[in-house]
């Protein structure tokens, strides 16, 4: 990685210097157009309306239009504001974490020690970890000054720059402005379809299908032309309908959950389709590399380690039962093969003596 950005963490009279790097990255399939005629790619030229010349990026500034004046930034002017001068990235203040709305969370970077010592690094990851609290920093950065959050993850220093109060929108839906009613029961049919669905999050099992598809496409593309079939390539898909309002919702989320057990009950079904690395069951199950059930369970194929749930819910007292009954059968069986052992040994011996007789 390459280090975009170099300041310090001020913190009271604690300075901290970093580098800042890119925490993220962008997996798409790089495309460019095209002439849909010839082929021919799609230029964009810059060019000045005035004398019709290409202008390079070197010779491009900034303006801003009032609507009967403009006025010109080179880029001289934006290096003398002070806060675009500024190195330094100042902790605010220390808030608790769960007051930070994800809707206002941005870009991520990751700060690596940038002295001799990491010393005052680890004080302030330290600090952060015991303290169970997150920093608000301000800092400058790209022509724009940035507030953001100072978090610990995996050990390192990261930075997730947040969008000011400003910059997001108010949600105001007159449909929501009437509270609709929902009863007991279907609020409990609900919670039942969400457990049936329960499990822990792990990204890695999940994969952009888009873009492994279009991959895919590419692929088939180059190695057969314009003669590609697509549906030989993907299957035949089905046509998709136009969603109908559901009526009787208490119908659909029996449905669900009928549906959810049953998937539960027969294993793993695929919904007629896999993509590559993984597939997602007709219950909500989804495997790669591993499988998990529309019931709650997750298995990782080779790590020797698996959790399930009867219930969805994965509570110990259904492991411990489950693990009793288990336990309870392989006794039983046990005793049954030992019993039908000691029985034919007893018969065999039978046999012998009445033919040495």
């Amino acid at each position: 990685m390459r280090a975009i950005w170099k300041g310090a963490i001020t913190f009271g009279l604690v300075n901290v210097p970093v580098k800042v790097y890119s925490a993220t990255e962008d997996h798409d399939v790089p495309l460019h157009q095209v002439h849909d005629k010839d082929g021919g790619r799609i230029r964009y030229r810059r060019v000045c309306e005035i004398d019709g010349e290409v202008v390079p990026y070197e010779h491009i500034d900034k303006a801003y239009d009032d609507g009967e004046r403009t006025v010109v930034l080179t880029s001289e002017d934006f290096a003398a504001l002070p806060a675009e001068r500024s190195r330094e990235i100042e902790v605010v203040e220390f808030v608790p974490s769960e007051q930070i709305d994800p809707l206002l969370l941005d870009r991520s970077y990751y700060l690596e020690p940038d002295s001799t010592s990491n010393k005052a690094y680890v004080l302030m990851r330290r600090t952060l970890e015991e303290t169970d609290r997150t920093a608000i920093v301000k800092f400058a950065l790209r022509q724009r000054t940035r507030l953001a959050a100072l978090r610990v993850r995996d050990d390192v220093l990261v930075l997730q720059t947040l969008l000011w109060a400003d910059e997001v929108r108010e949600a105001a839906f007159p449909s929501l402005d009437e509270e609709a009613k929902v009863t007991d029961k279907e609020l409990a049919m609900s919670a039942q379809l969400v457990t049936s669905f329960e499990a822990d999050f792990t990204p890695d099992e999940y994969e952009d299908d888009y873009q492994v598809q279009l991959r895919k496409l590419i692929d088939a593309k180059l190695e057969q032309g314009d003669a590609l079939d697509t549906a030989e390539t993907f299957g035949e898909q089905p046509e998709e309908g136009e969603g109908a309002e559901v009526i009787d919702l208490m119908e659909a989320l029996r449905k669900s959950v009928e549906s959810s057990k049953s998937a539960r009950s027969g294993g793993s079904k695929t919904s007629g389709g896999s993509s590559s690395g993984g597939s997602r069951s007709s219950g909500g199950s989804k495997s790669s590399g591993g499988s998990k059930s529309s019931g709650g369970s997750t298995a990782k194929s080779g790590s020797g380690r698996t959790a399930s749930s009867s219930s969805g819910k994965g509570s110990s007292g259904s492991r411990s039962k489950s693990a009793t009954s288990d336990k309870g059968g392989s006794a039983s069986k046990s005793s049954r093969s030992k019993s039908a052992s000691k029985s034919s040994s007893t018969t065999s011996k039978s046999t012998r003596k009445k033919a040495s007789a």
